[in-house]
């Protein structure tokens, strides 16, 4: 299932997040919450991380300091979680902090995986990013990314 759309929602004071209805059934074998590269938080299906970590990270050597940072990064700040009977899923505090979340939160759809954000710092990212929109997809297309 590609994962689409923005959902606002929000952590309840057990720091649980109510997952998107509609995401429920692809997620029900469990998720892993990661760090995002930007200020939010990964939600992958336990087989798209696997996926991801054998494409991206088992190739490199890990005699190499990058490849073990990346590991360390990409390993070290994720967690295994499961919805709850109500569609929930516990957010872990490493998370929270890293993603700045304190209550409102938005949910977005990035294709193979989720992404949760503070709603304010969502809403400059989006501002930002409907800016930078165009000059991307050029910059993509001119790089042979169609």
């Amino acid at each position: 299932m590609a994962f689409r759309g923005l959902y606002e929602h929000s952590l309840d004071s057990k720091d649980r997040l109510t997952v998107p209805s509609r995401f429920r059934a692809s997620l029900a074998d469990g998720v892993v919450l990661s760090k995002g590269f930007d200020p939010c938080v990964w939600v992958h299906t336990t087989e798209e991380f696997e996926q991801l970590s054998d494409r991206f990270l088992s190739p490199h050597s890990p005699f190499g300091h990058d490849a073990r940072q990346l590991r360390r990064r990409f390993h070290g700040g994720s967690f295994d979680e499961k919805l709850d009977s109500a569609g929930r899923i516990r957010v872990p505090k490493p998370l929270i902090d890293h993603a700045g979340l304190d209550g409102n939160c938005v949910v977005i759809g990035a294709g193979e995986y989720l992404e949760i954000w503070n709603a304010d710092a969502w809403a400059k990212q989006e501002e930002e990013l409907d800016a930078a929109a165009p000059e991307i997809a050029e910059g993509l297309a001119a790089a042979g990314t169609s």
